[in-house]
């Protein structure tokens, strides 16, 4: 299921998981966002809003905020003496989408909890783990050709 979302003055098409970064919303990371403009929600069959979806909702965690690359406004007029320099960066906010709801569903409090990666297991150093490791070292590398040669006829002109 997908669904067409407004925000910020845009819109985006989202699915469950998909991650968006949208103009700055307010809260903090890890806060539940709720999209309340769904204009089209699509699957199996197809629901077009007029102008929006009634009972229908997108909510999504926000991640984090953060800003984009600087943008540069570099003005010049020339022969007069005249230049103006200003840079700015635009900030937006990365938000998950967890679900999307319909029939006047309400989303859930709290993000779900997403699965963590698994940590290796620490090994405990024994002597025989020891010498095993000891008995698998790298060759060593080749030493390096001199350039003594190249570096000596560089200079002279034949």
């Amino acid at each position: 299921m997908f669904a067409v979302i407004k925000a910020g003055g845009k819109q985006y098409r989202v699915a469950a998981e998909d991650v968006i970064r949208v103009d700055r919303m307010a809260g903090e990371p890890g806060q539940v966002v709720e999209f309340g403009e769904v204009l089209i929600l699509g699957g199996e069959t197809s629901t077009v809003g007029t102008p929006t979806v009634a009972g229908a909702m997108v909510a999504g965690e926000l991640l984090q905020h953060e800003r984009g690359d600087k943008v540069i406004a570099f003005k010049k007029r020339r022969r007069k003496n005249s230049r103006r320099k200003r840079g700015s960066r635009h900030e937006f906010s990365v938000i998950r989408i967890t679900e999307i709801l319909t029939d006047g569903a309400k989303p859930s409090a709290t993000p779900p909890a997403r699965p963590q990666r698994a940590a290796k297991p620490k090994v405990e150093a024994s002597a025989e783990a020891a010498e095993a490791g000891a008995a698998e070292e790298k060759p060593a590398k080749k030493p390096a050709k001199p350039r003594a040669k190249a570096a000596a006829t560089k200079g002279k002109k034949k």
